[in-house]
């Protein structure tokens, strides 16, 4: 039911960007040729297409709250938590070895290749 409404709604879209493409405006627009009499004179034609313009308007409101109404009574709602940032395990640092005394650029080394410790509130500024 919910994909058909979904479906419908896309037709509902399409139909009143046709529409409104067709009306009249300061360029002439796609009705710009045509019989002079009948349904599709000139006058004819403008308000056919704004009174199609306002009913189509009108189901596509009327169709996203239908449809925003069902989804929210659905009870399936899935919450994306791929991005969500997990604290650090505690990381402990290896005693200096004898190695590492002696040779002042090891030891930079070794602590240049250690990450540093992520902040106390997760880098949210407000937090603070």
């Amino acid at each position: 039911m919910f994909t058909f409404l979904i479906v419908l709604q896309a037709i509902i879209a399409a139909a009143l960007v046709t529409v409104i493409l067709m009306q009249r405006s300061e360029g002439g627009g796609l009705t710009s040729s045509g019989s002079p009499s009948g349904l599709m004179s000139a006058r004819g034609a403008a308000d056919f297409l704004t009174r199609a313009t306002s009913v189509l308007a009108a189901l596509f409101i009327l169709m996203s709250i239908t449809l925003a109404f069902i989804a929210a009574h659905r009870g399936a709602v899935s919450v994306d938590t791929s991005l969500q940032r997990r604290a650090p395990a505690a990381q402990t640092q290896a005693p200096p070895t004898a190695a590492t005394q002696a040779d002042p650029l090891a030891a930079a080394a070794q602590n240049a290749a250690a990450p540093a410790p992520a902040p106390a509130d997760n880098g949210v500024p407000l937090a603070r």
